[in-house]
């Protein structure tokens, strides 16, 4: 199994927004982009989802960058994983077995672990 680029890269702007969070300081995304080596243009899309998804919020002009929406000790990697990917293993909706399947049930037990698995860890658990 393969996480995509999106959810790395998604996954360490949020670690570096966590580290700014006591501060109450918003950071640029040009200072993440520059920081955690992620493509500029990349991470505006990436950031766009987490904030739609508010686990960020933008603040505008002079001094404005982003900021985490709450601590990182209530941010799961679920929670961002989840806004940038599919998390579940096989997509079964489509297949002419989803029925009558041999190995549904496999694959709803990797689901379920890396959904617990991503629960598991907080945000704050990564600075």
């Amino acid at each position: 199994m393969q996480i995509s680029k999106k959810s790395q890269y998604g996954m360490r702007a949020m670690v570096y927004l966590a580290k700014s969070y006591k501060q109450n300081r918003p950071v640029s995304l040009k200072e993440i982009s520059e920081k955690e080596n992620i493509p500029f243009t990349f991470l505006e899309k990436i950031v766009a989802l987490l904030e739609k998804a508010k686990l960020v919020k933008g603040k505008k002009g002079i001094g404005g960058g982003y900021v985490l929406i709450k601590g990182p000790s209530k941010i799961t990697a679920k929670d961002i994983v989840e806004v940038l990917e599919d998390t579940k293993s096989v997509n079964c909706s489509f297949c002419c077995k989803k029925a009558n399947c041999a190995s549904k049930s496999v694959w709803a037990k990797v689901d379920l672990a890396l959904i617990k698995a991503l629960k598991s860890v907080k945000l704050s658990d990564l600075k």
